[in-house]
């Protein structure tokens, strides 16, 4: 603690970001969280601010927690050498192990079911928030990415601060105005060295892609501050349309035990918009999961479900009739 003490009191970059950290942990009433540590230099920045945090409030609980996916050859170990690398710090690592298989979509498949262990951990210790290192660049990666998939006003807005995940767990990302190469510094400077993610530079990757044009874009006058800010007004129109269509959606959709009935009548009355946003909505309930079905799929199947001919199909693991003037969404059943 003295080491981190120190550069607090002499590094102002440290001292201002670890203020802002400390502001907005301050903010969320209920002080337990989890921390969500991959053993990169973002998330051990984390377990740093969450260290100093706690150790002026002791009243707040921090948990800490990795998920080892056995996807590298040298996983387990790296887990272990972290788990001892931060008992030094008196935190005690929990190692969740993953022991489902991954074989497609593996960067996505990774991260949900990282999500999901996560948030089993949570409800079962009674930690109501997943808090994650997410930061600025990688709010315009994810911006990037989504572009490129043609996402509407959900997606472009990228993350936000707190979303919700299942189970009524929150992720809380307290990074988001804070900078890579700024964590990456502070992790250095305390803890010398740290996991390196062989993913990162792997091409097949979209992200590892997405990673170079950011640099590219630079280069040309595009700088990273001009996409946040872009992402930052898109996210502002977009919470706008969501207290707008939570009361539509209120008005057009009931709830029936696992079944969600759409008035058609009141549903052709509402805009292509709303229409394609209200199926998300019931998916991701039904699913009960945090990142939207792909807009491509979405889209295609809204089209299907113009035609007169339409009796029922099959997306995101649901079953849509439609059923006289209602449609009917339900889980598949398998």
């Amino acid at each position: 603690m003295h080491k981190i003490n120190k550069f607090l009191e002499k590094d102002k970059i440290f001292k201002d970001l670890f203020l802002d950290f400390k502001k907005k942990i301050k903010n969320i009433k209920k002080k337990s969280f989890l921390i969500a540590v991959s053993g990169g230099p973002d998330s051990l920045a984390l377990v740093i601010f969450s260290f100093a945090y706690q150790y002026v409030y002791k009243k707040t609980n921090f948990k800490y927690a990795i998920v080892d996916h056995s996807i590298r050859k040298n996983s387990a170990i790296e887990a272990q050498n972290l788990k001892k690398k931060l008992s030094k710090l008196k935190i005690n690592l929990k190692i969740i192990k993953n022991k489902r298989k991954i074989k497609s979509n593996i960067q996505s498949n990774a991260r949900e079911i990282r999500y999901n262990l996560l948030s089993s951990y949570c409800k079962k210790n009674k930690i109501p928030y997943i808090v994650t290192a997410h930061h600025s660049d990688d709010q315009i990666e994810t911006f990037l990415i989504r572009l490129s998939r043609g996402s509407g006003l959900q997606g472009l807005s990228s993350m936000s601060e707190i979303s919700k995940l299942k189970n009524d767990i929150k992720i809380f990302r307290p990074f988001l105005s804070f900078q890579k190469n700024q964590l990456v510094r502070i992790t250095k400077v305390i803890f010398k060295n740290f996991v390196k993610d062989p993913s990162n530079h792997n091409k097949k990757f979209l992200r590892t892609k997405i990673r170079r044009l950011v640099k590219t874009l630079n280069n040309m006058g595009i700088e990273s501050q001009q996409i946040l800010r872009s992402i930052r007004n898109i996210s502002s129109s977009n919470n706008f349309i969501n207290n707008y269509f939570n009361k539509i959606f209120k008005q057009i959709v009931v709830s029936k035990k696992s079944k969600y009935i759409i008035d058609l009548k009141r549903f052709n009355e509402q805009s292509d918009e709303i229409q394609i946003k209200t199926f998300n909505k019931i998916f991701n309930k039904i699913n009960k999961k945090y990142y939207p079905s792909r807009a491509k799929k979405v889209i295609s199947m809204y089209k299907a479900l113009k035609n007169k001919d339409f009796a029922k199909t099959t997306l995101a693991n649901c079953l849509i009739e439609k059923k006289g003037l209602k449609i009917c969404v339900k889980r598949e059943q398998f």
